[in-house]
């Protein structure tokens, strides 16, 4: 014999919460209509929806982007403010601990006297800067957040950073094909002469004037071949490379497929790069002293 309820019992049954189907709920959900408890109300504009009709709603809400294709975000410049803290923290490293440059960041496989490859110095001596001269950080740091406060937004923060490590990649590869590769390097000036390229090529491929730019790249890429001392090949492949990424980022093919080729593109200067760095690595010629 079935003791189930009837249809009769199941019409005049009080109505319960779907998830919680102990809670009975005279409430109900304004987007499905089921009843739905205290817990699984979400007071929304047009009244209580239940969490599962938002969350569906959420889902489907197109993601923002930017002109150049990234995600959209507050306009807050986090990438940003987490790569000053990197340097920064590594800069405070170096005051405390006198060997830390030499032993872990400087620029490079091609400068490292402890291996015959160590692949990581092409990126970490990015986030190295010279323990006695605070003017090198300070004027690195204040490059990256005057620039980072437009980019960063402008593109979003993954293609942000990319830019930003490639660039600072494309600086290493030119101290590695350039100049003496006995000469440790660091600094985020390869990274930052990027920001400046990608800048003035953002910038004049939506029709902004870019004088000004053009002014500040020149002079700043003049001083390092005046003063000695700069790793002027850091801020040639910063530039060149800085101005490759956002030449991508400018003129993919707007469509479906843009974000695609956007990344397809950077990865293959990411190859790029990685193979000429180790047929540098292992073509390079010691200098006579």
């Amino acid at each position: 014999m079935s003791y189930g309820l009837s249809n009769q019992d199941q019409a005049f049954s009080p109505p319960v919460c779907p998830r919680h189907p102990e809670r009975i709920s005279y409430v109900t959900c304004q987007r499905c209509g089921r009843p739905v408890c205290a817990e699984c109300q979400v007071t929304a504009a047009v009244g209580t929806q239940c969490v599962d009709c938002v969350r569906e709603a959420n889902r489907n809400i197109p993601t923002t982007r930017t002109v150049f294709g990234g995600k959209a975000t507050d306009g807050r410049p986090m990438v940003t403010y987490v790569l000053i803290g990197i340097n920064v923290v590594v800069f405070g490293l170096q005051m405390l601990f006198s060997g830390l440059t030499s032993e872990l960041l400087y620029a490079g496989i091609y400068t490292s006297p402890y291996g015959s490859a160590e692949p990581w110095r092409m990126l970490t001596s990015a986030f190295a800067h010279s323990p006695t001269f605070i003017g090198h950080i300070a004027f690195n740091m204040y490059a990256l957040y005057i620039c980072g406060r437009v980019l960063e937004p402008m593109l979003g923060r993954s293609r942000f950073l990319a830019l930003y490590l490639i660039s600072a990649l494309g600086g290493s590869v030119a101290v590695l094909l350039i100049a003496n590769p006995l000469v440790s390097v660091v600094g985020a000036s390869g990274a930052v002469f990027g920001l400046f390229a990608a800048m003035f090529v953002l910038l004049r491929s939506r029709g902004i004037p870019v004088v000004q730019v053009a002014i500040l790249v020149a002079i700043n890429l003049a001083i390092g071949f005046v003063i000695p001392g700069i790793a002027w090949q850091a801020h040639v492949g910063g530039l060149v490379l800085g101005a490759a990424c956002a030449g991508i980022f400018a003129y993919a093919p707007k469509g479906a497929h843009r974000s695609l080729m956007q990344w397809a593109g950077l990865a293959i200067l990411v190859m790029l790069l990685v193979a000429v760095t180790f047929w540098g690595a292992a073509n390079v010629r010691v200098p006579l002293s």
